[in-house]
C-alpha cells in the first residue's frame, strides 16, 4: 500500500482505537473486526485476513501507538 495515500490519523483517533483493541476479554478476531470497522468508517477498505494479521502483529508489539499508524497504512485499501 502506498502510505502517502492513507491519511495520518489523529492522536485522539489512534488512542480510541488502541483503547478498543485493548478492552478486556476481546479476542484477536474481535480486535480484527474493530480494526476493520475503524478503517471502513473512514472510507478505506480492508481484507478481513489482513486485519487479523495486523492485530496479531500489534499484539506482538504491545499495541504501541508508534506501530498502529504504520499498520493502518500497510493494510488500508484506498477506495
Amino acid at each position: 500500500m502506498n502510505s502517502s495515500r492513507v491519511e495520518k490519523f489523529s492522536v485522539a483517533e489512534l488512542t480510541g482505537l488502541r483503547n478498543e483493541l485493548l478492552q478486556p476479554g476481546i479476542d484477536s478476531r474481535q480486535a480484527a473486526e474493530v480494526l476493520a470497522s475503524f478503517l471502513t468508517g473512514r472510507g478505506y477498505g480492508v481484507a478481513p485476513d489482513t486485519a487479523f494479521d495486523a492485530v496479531v502483529r500489534l499484539e506482538g508489539m504491545g499495541c504501541s501507538y508508534d506501530m498502529i499508524q504504520p499498520e493502518l497504512e500497510r493494510i488500508a485499501l484506498v477506495m
